[in-house]
């Protein structure tokens, strides 16, 4: 183990690899601009983080991939809810270390109308944003982030572990909600 990373979990079943976490790293507070970086994205382009959600409300899902039951769940229920999204004027992103191959049959499978973005890589994605890491093999813990029009972070949600992310109908709410006080 390098000095950048330490242990912060264990699961001693031998299903997940420890959890690291930089020592640098941060988790984002409420109110924090996201901060930007550009991940490639299925199709040959890239996807900007937040610029591409930027004058929307935006939601940006980092999930653990395309093998995790529960990340499926996820992208498939933001599919299902993606017109009640664009009502309320949310746009979301997602992205793994997954490959880009692997990313496209994804998309393909859950008809993903979303940007996903592929091939992250997880240490560095993790020094930005604050997400786990599970170290072998190395993937990101499931992330998530409610940001306002104007890049900053509205709500986070960071899982150690399998469960515990944004839900589409929690996200609807919480914009309906503020938009009604604004």
């Amino acid at each position: 183990m390098t000095g950048l990373i330490r242990p912060v979990m264990s699961y001693e079943s031998g299903l997940y690899g420890p959890l690291y976490e930089s020592p640098k790293m941060k988790r984002l507070q409420n109110g924090e601009n996201f901060p930007a970086f550009e991940i490639p994205a299925a199709g040959a382009h890239k996807i900007q983080v937040p610029q591409s959600l930027e004058g929307s409300y935006g939601v940006v899902l980092i999930y653990r991939g395309s093998w995790c039951p529960y990340c499926q769940m996820q992208l498939a229920g933001f599919q299902r809810a993606s017109e009640k999204l664009a009502k309320a004027g949310i746009k979301v992103v997602a992205l793994s270390v997954d490959s880009e191959a692997t990313t496209a049959e994804t998309i393909e499978k859950y008809k993903l109308s979303f940007p996903v973005g592929h091939s992250a890589d997880a240490d560095k994605v993790a020094a930005i944003t604050g997400a786990y890491i599970n170290e072998a093999p190395n993937y990101l813990q499931t992330t998530g982030f409610l940001l306002a029009p104007d890049g900053k972070v509205l709500n986070a949600v960071y899982s150690s572990g399998p469960i515990g992310r944004l839900v589409a109908e929690d996200v609807i709410g919480m914009v309906t909600y503020l938009k009604s006080k604004s």
